[in-house]
């Protein structure tokens, strides 16, 4: 009887793992919870002397003034917060949309004009389950409904109080009419230069017919709409209120509808400074604004960077540690 050699199974060699990328080695979403820290503290060290010199004027300041202002401010979340749910059908998680919208305020301080803000909303509807191109849909009828509201109440208070702003000391008529359309024809070459791309005028047309489906379908929806135009509405007159009472706390002697006017106007002319969080354009508008209300100039200044302190500064931290904790836990 032959007998057969045992056949020898011979194990190939093992290949050696390739080595994963740096990029995801690195544990990318620690650090994009560190960087809102670390951009609010390069923007606190560089700002410190006006974060400063608003902290001391409002040490001789009525406290209780003061604390209205803080009031306004944190209900104007809540006004910014219906008005994101107005932008949409869906019913969004209401807890986490407040918290987006106060972590917003932090991220809106590194980009300029309102980037960071907007980048946070939309990635906080794409994670809620609604497609990019709804959620774009949904910022762009936000911008619409908050412009469209600042326009209506700077009328009204124009309307009423005629003569609330001097601005003819401050900017001569011709300048002002060389500005104004200076920046009407700025707009209408840039429109025109867009329309004329093929490609543009495609995502363009797709864009705007979403829109308007959203939009005609929001407005069918009672609630939907009055979330969005109350919120929109109720967001500016919160944010004048915050500065009416800032001004009583300091004693600025302007009548408070005039203030509110100063602060429509300003807001409105600084919302051209691409500048991140209106850092140096809001607080040069409201100056020259409160001045051309009447008040002298360095009671305005004392009370734009009080204003500023309550609304910008004191939230900064808070809302960047709300923005980690959001991005840690896969919210945003």
């Amino acid at each position: 009887m032959r007998l057969t050699a045992p056949v020898r199974h011979t194990v190939p060699p093992q290949r050696e793992p390739a080595p994963r990328p740096l990029y995801r080695r690195l544990p990318l979403r620690r650090i994009l919870c560190l960087a809102p820290l670390v951009a609010v503290a390069v923007w606190v060290v560089r700002h410190r002397s006006l974060i400063g010199s608003g902290a001391r004027q409002m040490l001789t300041a009525d406290p209780w003034w003061l604390l209205t202002a803080v009031t306004t401010t944190g209900l104007g979340w809540v006004a910014v917060s219906f008005a994101r749910q107005g932008t949409v059908l869906e019913r969004l998680p209401a807890r986490r949309l407040f918290a987006t919208q106060f972590a917003a305020g932090a991220a809106n301080h590194v980009l300029p004009s309102g980037i960071g803000a907007s980048a946070v909303n939309i990635r906080f509807m794409t994670g809620c389950g609604l497609p990019a191109a709804r959620s774009s849909a949904a910022l762009a009828l936000y911008f619409l409904a908050e412009a469209v509201t600042r326009i209506v109440l700077l009328l009204v208070l124009l309307t009423a109080f005629p003569e609330a702003l001097r601005v003819g000391p401050l900017l001569p008529e011709r300048t002002a009419g060389l500005v104004v359309w200076t920046a009407v024809a700025a707009a209408v070459v840039l429109v025109a230069g867009l329309l004329m791309v093929r490609r543009v005028r495609r995502v363009i047309r797709d864009f705007l017919r979403t829109a308007l489906a959203d939009a005609r379908a929001l407005h069918l929806r009672p609630s939907r709409a009055l979330a969005l135009w109350g919120g929109s509405l109720a967001f500016p007159l919160l944010q004048a209120s915050g500065l009416v009472a800032v001004a009583l706390a300091l004693e600025l002697d302007v009548r408070p509808p005039h203030v509110m006017l100063a602060y429509l106007a300003a807001s409105a002319v600084a919302a051209v400074v691409p500048s991140p969080g209106g850092i140096g354009s809001v607080e040069a508008a409201l100056v020259i604004a409160l001045v051309a209300a009447g008040a002298p100039v360095e009671a305005a200044t004392s009370t734009v960077l009080a204003y500023r302190f309550i609304t910008l500064w004191l939230p900064l931290v808070p809302g960047a540690l709300v923005l980690g904790a959001l991005v840690r836990s896969k919210i945003l």
